[in-house]
């Protein structure tokens, strides 16, 4: 239940309670007063009955005993002797008495002498009334008043209590609803701030410039959050542009420091190379190692190569977009793999015509060629290798699957983390900069791809998406879906083994 809910509900409930309680103090209050009223009637009547009977036991002429004087509408007189009724009546709005029932007479006889007034129910038609008994020399008198107008006025305020209490709910909640609305639109804005900066890819310094919470007043409790919120933000926006300043000069070190080695290793290398050519009349070892110099430099240009090419990609540059057909880059890296590795059996699996996207013909060369080595380099001999493309979500599937040993699960995760390396997950018959595949997911992520990978024992699957038109695919995200590329047959398996 939300928070707007909860606050509704409880006001309401509150509104409501206390529209009940007051009504329920002011229904017993007025049955009370009614009652206490009705009582002091019934002690003057009492008093007249009385007098009246002690006229009569006094002898004087003229006294009936079934038509008390001066006693109002409704008025029950029951006169006993000896535990025995001898007069029991009700004077009705005339004055006129009218007896009562034998069980009526008898629910009288009950009434305690001297007692407060008691309510009792004579059954029947004559319904409750309210009672005292008291002597009158040998015999006991007996006056009441009926409780039928106390209970009419309990009902019909009843009544109006319960109109009250659905009015007072109706309000309660039209205006609580109102008011806790208005009084949260300050924390909804916090919260729809919140969650803008939960859907931001924080990728950029800039990303939070502008995106504050308007509600900062210090003497409100959301304004405080607000204002607290917004600190939070200028924080981490500060670490984020720190990060990135970081972060930047780290890659133009790396650029730079790349640039400048490129120059020596080339003079190491071609010296290297020019001494192992001239010195017929060197001994055998420095023969060998002018080759391991000359070969440790060429795979040391090599790293220097993938770091400036990485440095250049994180700046935005290296790219050049143009059509490129991919089948025709597949197997040109597969003719190469063929070559450099003939105990692997490696297959391709195309369209049977041309593919064409645009981007970068020789990274997107390099991005092939660096999965089908990855594949050959980290599984034994014998291991099949299946080079693919495919039509996928408007743009084009690129995959490379191995039937090798798998990758380790745990390993997935960072597997296109700059220099890494799993040395456990399939085996090493060479050496590995931990280059390659950041690479290639800096290259497809440049072409506004994206690279995944799916490893079991016997089965290692590297797929990379790439949109027919990357400026088209980043410009407008639903466009690549509705492109289309005409492949009028099913790819067909070629095989492309030796």
């Amino acid at each position: 239940m939300t928070l707007r809910r909860r606050l509704v509900l409880s006001i309401v409930a509150l509104v409501v309670a206390v529209s009940a309680v007051i009504g329920a103090v002011s229904i017993i209050a007025l049955s009370s007063i009614q009652t206490g009223a009705i009582d002091k009637q019934i002690t003057s009547a009492t008093h007249r009955a009385q007098r009246y009977l002690e006229q009569n036991q006094s002898g004087q002429p003229g006294i009936d005993l079934s038509r008390p004087s001066g006693q109002a509408a409704g008025t029950l007189t029951a006169y006993f002797v000896d535990g025995q009724v001898v007069v029991a009546n009700v004077l009705d709005d005339y004055g006129r008495p009218s007896g009562i029932t034998q069980s009526s007479a008898a629910a009288l006889g009950t009434v305690r002498v001297g007692a407060e007034p008691a309510t009792v129910d004579l059954g029947g038609d004559t319904g409750r009334y309210r009672v005292a008994a008291v002597t009158v020399g040998p015999a006991v008198l007996v006056v009441g008043l009926p409780m039928a107008p106390v209970y009419d006025s309990v009902w019909k305020l009843f009544g109006v209590v319960v109109v009250v209490v659905a009015a007072a709910l109706l309000a309660g909640s039209i205006v609580a609803a109102v008011v806790v609305r208005r009084s949260l639109r300050p924390l909804e804005r916090v919260a729809e701030t919140a969650s803008t900066v939960a859907r931001m890819p924080l990728d950029r310094s800039d990303a939070l410039d502008g995106v504050r919470v308007p509600d900062t007043d210090p003497r409100t409790e959301v304004g405080r959050v607000g204002s607290a919120f917004n600190r939070m933000l200028g924080h981490i926006a500060g670490a984020m542009q720190a990060r990135e300043r970081s972060e930047q000069k780290v890659r133009q070190f790396v650029a730079d420091a790349s640039h400048e080695l490129r120059t020596p290793l080339a003079s190491v290398r071609g010296y290297a190379e020019l001494t192992r050519r001239m010195g017929g009349d060197l001994p055998k070892d420095v023969v060998y190692a002018m080759s391991r110099i000359e070969s440790e430099s060429i795979r040391m240009t090599s790293m220097v190569e993938d770091l400036l090419l990485l440095a250049r990609l994180d700046e935005g540059r290296e790219i050049q977009f143009a059509e490129v057909d991919l089948t025709g880059l597949v197997l040109d890296a597969v003719n190469d793999a063929h070559a450099a590795s003939p105990d692997h059996v490696i297959e391709i699996d195309v369209p049977p015509s041309p593919v064409v996207v645009v981007g970068d013909a020789a990274r997107l060369h390099q991005v092939i060629v660096n999965l089908v080595t990855n594949a050959r380099t980290h599984t034994p001999e014998g291991t099949r290798i299946t080079v693919g493309i495919a039509p996928a979500d408007g743009g084009v599937d690129l995959t490379v699957r191995d039937t090798g040993q798998g990758i380790d699960a745990e390993f997935l995760p960072k597997l296109f983390e700059r220099f890494a390396r799993a040395d456990s997950s399939r085996s090493r018959t060479v050496g590995s900069t931990g280059l390659g595949l950041a690479i290639v997911d800096a290259v497809v992520q440049a072409h506004g791809g994206s690279v995944a990978v799916a490893s079991v024992p016997g089965d290692t699957v590297f797929t990379v998406h790439l949109p027919v038109d990357p400026s088209a695919a980043s410009a407008d995200p639903a466009a690549g879906a509705d492109a289309s590329v005409d492949w009028s047959a099913t790819p067909a398996a070629v095989d492309a083994t030796h």
